[in-house]
């Protein structure tokens, strides 16, 4: 039986690589690894040897007969993303089309050209766009690399933004972690740039910096009341009960019977899931200790995640929504929500797939509280109340038609923003640094020795595993300017810290 990539899938794309038969793509049309929900499988094609197993950094891959019961869906997950396709089908020539920017590479290789006999390397940042770049450079014997980090521990949403109950999705830290022993790396913690570093200094002692700096602020929701007692974004959530330094004190109105979250991507929905999640089970997670003494007391009966957009448009991932649907969250959508929705126009698999599976968990039976309902078309107007949050007013998408929630506290989850970064240039309407193919560029033309990855660079969009390709493009244009002698030379040592 065929191997079966589930839920934990972080689109890294490691086991492409390890693939000898090159079974394992995005989709069977779509070579871009940047944008698709995650990996697929492809049953036909697929030797069953394994080699995949071993090669992904966050145990995603299981063969077919060893599913969970939890995970069962997963097959026909993988199998509905190639139909029609047989074993000799011509789409999947082996180990071409589907390349990505950088092949791995075994043992360390020397650069060429004018790249000096040290190249001295400043990344800002050790989230997962950081690490995967450490990782390709440090594949080349001269470099040596330095990360700065803000914070007391590393690897940024890795460890501090994933749902601390997706526990195999943070496996990957145990990769971050073998990149971190190289002997030509040194990750500086509790170091921020501008206040005990300047990134002139960075600039004066290495060939090239760096920015990794990801996404650290909410997108703001524009409407009447947000600034009421109550509101508050669901990231600051999120960080709170991961036990981000920067939230310590941003504990939830949790004595109130009713939360809405306005916006329904994976953070939305993994705040409505911790909220509504078992304690005793969120207890053997690396949940912060405060935040499960406050949610054991917590007095919320029912989460209301609503979208702007009808279910067709839904911005969770499909791998969230089995979660969700199979593996024992208390989720509900009313039949109401499906009206108007027709499968069979849908021609996306991956749509049609979340808007089976909505239809399917909206005919079950309405769950025991706390639950988590899924509200489509309906636009915030405004909050409501007086010195505290009582409820949101909606407006049917489309239409002038007025609709009430009430509730003790309001989350926002419409997306995250890049902030400007002092000493580069930066770009307002996208809320990213200006560049192009990741090297820093002012008025278009490229800075030596400036280079940017993740969500910094592209916006805060993709999966862990798609800061692997993102920072391969960076760090290609690096070494290649590297070789051509375009990096600038250092003038001393780096600062010690």
């Amino acid at each position: 039986m065929p191997h079966v990539i589930t839920q934990a899938c972080c689109g890294d794309a490691s086991c492409v690589y390890a693939c000898p038969v090159n079974c394992i793509h995005p989709t069977p049309d779509e070579p871009d690894f940047g944008i698709s929900e995650m990996l697929y499988i492809d049953p036909s094609t697929c030797v069953d040897c394994g080699a995949c197993v071993s090669a992904c950094p966050v145990g995603a891959i299981v063969p077919g007969h060893r599913l969970s019961d939890e995970a069962a869906r997963f097959a026909d997950v993988n199998a509905g993303h190639y139909p029609g396709v047989e074993q000799s089908d011509t789409r999947f020539p082996v180990r071409t089309e589907w390349r990505l920017p950088m092949a791995p590479i075994v043992k360390p290789v020397a650069l060429r050209g004018q790249a000096p006999d040290e190249l001295r390397i400043a990344i800002v940042g050790s989230g997962p766009s950081a690490m995967y770049a450490a990782d390709e450079l440090l594949k080349h014997r001269q470099v040596k690399v330095t990360v700065y980090e803000r914070l007391r521990e590393p690897f940024g949403l890795a460890r501090f933004g994933v749902a601390p109950d997706h526990e195999s999705t943070r496996t990957v830290t145990n990769l971050f972690n073998e990149v971190a022993r190289h002997p030509n790396i040194q990750i500086l913690l509790n170091t921020e740039i501008g206040r005990d570093i300047t990134l002139e200094e960075l600039r004066s002692t290495h060939h090239a910096v760096l920015w990794a700096g990801g996404a650290p602020t909410d997108r703001p929701l524009q409407i009447p009341g947000v600034d009421l007692d109550g509101v508050q974004s669901a990231t600051s959530v999120v960080g709170w009960y991961n036990g981000h330094p920067d939230f310590a004190y941003a504990a939830p109105v949790l004595s109130t019977e009713r939360a809405v979250v306005i916006g329904n991507g994976n953070v939305a929905l993994d705040v409505a899931r911790i909220f509504t999640a078992d304690t005793d089970r969120l207890a053997s997670t690396t949940i912060d200790p405060t935040a499960l003494a406050a949610l054991r007391g917590s007095q919320i009966r029912e989460v209301v995640v609503v979208a702007r957009r009808g279910p067709e448009h839904a911005a969770f991932t499909l791998p969230e929504l089995i979660g969700l649907a199979d593996g024992g969250a208390r989720v509900w959508v009313d039949p109401a929500e499906l009206d108007g929705v027709d499968v069979a126009g849908i021609t996306d698999p991956t749509i049609a797939a979340k808007v089976e599976l909505l239809r399917e968990i909206s005919q079950r039976p309405r769950p025991a509280e706390p639950f988590i309902r899924l509200a489509f078309g309906q636009t915030p107007v405004k909050v409501l109340g007086s010195e505290h949050a009582s409820g949101v007013e909606f407006v049917k998408t489309g239409t002038e038609e007025k609709s009430v929630i009430e509730a003790g506290l309001v989350l926002t989850a419409i997306g995250y923003r890049g902030r400007p970064v002092p000493g580069l240039p930066f770009d307002d309407d996208k809320g990213t640094v200006a560049h192009v193919a990741g090297r820093v560029v002012n008025d278009g033309e490229p800075i030596p020795g400036l280079y940017v990855t993740g969500w910094i660079k592209r916006g805060p969009s993709g999966f862990i595993g798609t800061n692997k390709t993102d920072s391969g493009e960076t760090v290609a244009n690096l070494l290649a300017d590297a070789e051509a002698g375009a990096l600038p030379r250092p003038g001393g040592a780096p600062v010690s810290v």
